[in-house]
């Protein structure tokens, strides 16, 4: 197996963040990018490619807000503009749908930032 990728198999910047929006190493495609919900893995399960210094610190979920936002607020004010819920039922519902939104996008947006990160080769925590 490779230890570590040469620039000729490196992939592109786009395969990257693709690999890391799907939770896989942006290396190969076939590892975990996650030992847990946001944990990452040290090193590729598949092709040992070292992961552990890629971190996105905050960018992931400033991004995860960003795409909760632009989809919720729409989507509510198209739907009160259509019916009227009460205040209760609307208070109960729109902070629910960003909140599962926002589970379900924070995993992926973590990933497809260290896929950028990776295949950038931004300095990470390796400074430290």
């Amino acid at each position: 197996m490779i230890q570590q990728h040469d620039e000729l198999l490196r992939p592109s910047l786009g395969v990257a963040m693709g690999r890391g929006l799907r939770g896989r190493c942006p290396a190969c495609g076939r590892g975990k990018l996650f030992a847990s919900f946001l944990k990452p893995v040290e090193s590729c399960p598949a092709c040992h490619e070292p992961l552990g210094h890629v971190r996105s610190d905050d960018a992931a979920p400033w991004l995860t807000i960003l795409v909760v936002g632009h989809i919720v607020v729409p989507l509510m004010l198209s739907v009160e503009r259509v019916s009227q819920w009460p205040e209760w039922v609307a208070m109960i519902v729109w902070p629910l749908v960003a909140l599962g939104l926002a589970v379900a996008v924070l995993p992926r947006a973590k990933g497809f930032l260290m896929g950028i990160i990776w295949v950038t080769k931004a300095p990470g925590s390796e400074r430290d």
